[in-house]
């Protein structure tokens, strides 16, 4: 029997580890093909909300913000690339040059939902390739709406939202609710709005976790 899961991966595009755990979880899912339908839906969060127009040198952001050294820093996108390599995901092995406000893009995410869970899985899958494979500024509308086109949403109403403030409030307020509920870093995966899985895991850790939860669903049943 199949148990069906609702999923909610709280997530910035900027995050390394939001990609890496993306990936790990749907390779997760596709092992629990049968047992497991997720209803996947994907939340706002931002890592930098502060962050100006132009952004930041990524290696000044990252000393500042962490006080990491730039050899600290080669170290950790090692890692992160070969974590991205097990799950598929492949990085830019030159990094990212500059980080960037990504406010606009939680914004299109949004109205994606609201066009198809397909359609919102799609765009943020594209707009993670273009951050952290392509290095390409994650503010910029144009870029925004290249993506949006890219995975088959409207060109002329993905402007439309980025030239307004449309579905600001909604955004702030998705955001607000995840921090009020201990969400302070992502990636963090909710399932059935009860489970918390923290972090960028393995697959096999989603897939563990998924098959219990799953069990215990059907237990409940």
């Amino acid at each position: 029997m199949t148990t069906h899961l609702k999923i909610d991966f709280v997530s910035d595009i900027s995050c390394p580890w939001c990609a890496i755990g993306l990936s790990a979880l749907e390779q997760a899912l596709g092992k629990l093909q049968g047992e497991v339908a997720a209803e996947l839906h994907f939340q706002p969060f931002e890592l930098n909300p502060q962050m100006p127009p132009g952004g930041q040198d990524i290696t000044e952001h990252l000393t500042q913000k962490y006080g990491s050294t730039p050899e600290q820093q080669l170290q950790i996108r090692q890692t992160i690339a070969q974590r991205g390599a097990d799950v598929g995901f492949a990085f830019n092995p030159n990094g990212r040059g500059r980080i960037y406000n990504t406010f606009d893009a939680h914004r299109l995410l949004h109205w994606a939902a609201l066009e198809g869970a397909d359609k919102q899985a799609a765009l943020k899958k594209r707009l993670l390739v273009a951050c952290h494979r392509e290095g390409q500024d994650m503010a910029s509308h144009a870029v925004l709406v290249g993506a949006a086109q890219a995975v088959g949403l409207d060109l002329q109403r993905a402007t439309e939202i980025l030239d307004s403030d449309e579905f600001a409030a909604e955004v702030r307020q998705s955001e607000a609710f995840y921090t009020s509920q201990g969400i302070h870093s992502v990636p963090a995966v909710i399932i059935n709005d009860r489970h918390l899985i923290s972090g960028g895991q393995p697959a096999a850790v989603f897939e563990q976790a998924l098959r219990q939860i799953a069990a215990e669903a059907q237990a409940l049943a």
